[in-house]
């Protein structure tokens, strides 16, 4: 059996929201066992936002989370960092309303959790485990989730520009393989795309340094950290938008063409079809020392 882990001290960040563009401070705090991913406002007197689907308030060009008023937008990349590293309850305390984007990926995130240690509590670890297969169809863009042991996902993209195309991956969710693979993965999108969102209001703090820019022949900012780092991406950010399940999910997920809306249709599916799983103990498994680990550049 697995008990619920969080992590041993805090740790701090600084960076800007990606669509605000405003300065932010985030801490990582140790959460209470059973208590789950909760993000805090300390710039509105701590209120706190539960990272559940209930909460969820919109989910174009990012996941953003709203609860009695108050919201916390661009958590994907925090929430799948703490999907990676198998992390059951935490406190993000942020002194504005977005999350930092960083470099773009959930790298720097896992260097922080990493720096901060994991440990276990006393309270066992339970897993949300597929027993019939779930899909969400929308026009040629699908999600669906069926049966089998651990986490795994294909993920299959297309996308109209020379320098991404077609592109698939698939991935086991293993905390090694997690940092490896898809952590480094940074977000994307294209630079008429940059320009509608700023005159919307939105990307006001989007460059050069924490997103991958495409422009009509190539990419404005290589090189890519791995050939197939679009893809890899949406993995990152499926990983985020399935903690909002509040539990581990232990099945076999099969994606085309899908993104944060799909992503976060099939977890409130899943929310609503309990006959569709069921709550097992999680298997032990070995966890991390409190040393750093190596995140790839």
């Amino acid at each position: 059996m697995d008990f619920l882990t969080t992590i041993s001290n805090p740790v701090t960040v600084q960076g800007i929201g990606l669509h605000s563009g405003h300065p932010v401070t985030m801490t990582l705090q140790p959460g209470a066992p059973g208590t789950g991913i909760v993000f805090v406002r300390t710039d509105l007197g701590g209120a706190e936002v539960p990272a559940v689907v209930g909460n969820l308030a919109q989910t174009s060009y990012a996941t953003t989370l709203e609860f009695d008023g108050v919201a916390v937008a661009t958590v994907e990349h925090v929430l799948s960092a703490v999907v990676g590293l198998g992390i059951d309850d935490l406190r993000v305390e942020l002194d504005a309303g977005e999350v930092p984007i960083l470099d773009g990926s959930a790298a720097l995130v896992v260097r922080l959790l990493e720096q901060a240690g994991i440990r276990q509590s006393e309270v066992p670890r339970l897993v949300m485990r597929i027993q019939q297969p779930v899909t969400v169809r929308e026009g040629d863009k699908s999600i669906s989730i069926a049966p089998g042991r651990g986490l795994k996902v294909r993920y299959a993209i297309a996308f109209d520009h020379p320098a991404i195309g077609e592109s698939q991956c698939q991935f086991t969710l293993r905390r090694r393989t997690y940092i490896r693979d898809i952590a480094p993965a940074r977000t994307f999108c294209r630079l008429e795309e940059v320009e509608a969102l700023r005159e919307a209001g939105l990307a006001r703090g989007g460059s050069l340094e924490n997103a991958l820019v495409l422009n009509g022949e190539g990419l404005m900012n290589g090189p890519l950290r791995y050939r197939d780092e679009f893809v890899r991406h949406k993995i990152l950010d499926l990983l985020g938008d399935l903690a909002l399940l509040g539990l581990p999910l232990e099945g076999s997920i099969r994606a085309e063409r899908a993104g944060h809306a799909l992503h976060t249709r099939l977890v409130r599916e899943l929310m609503d079809q309990p006959e569709a799983w069921s709550l097992v103990p999680a298997p032990a498994v070995a966890r991390p020392s409190a040393a750093p680990v190596a995140v790839p550049a």
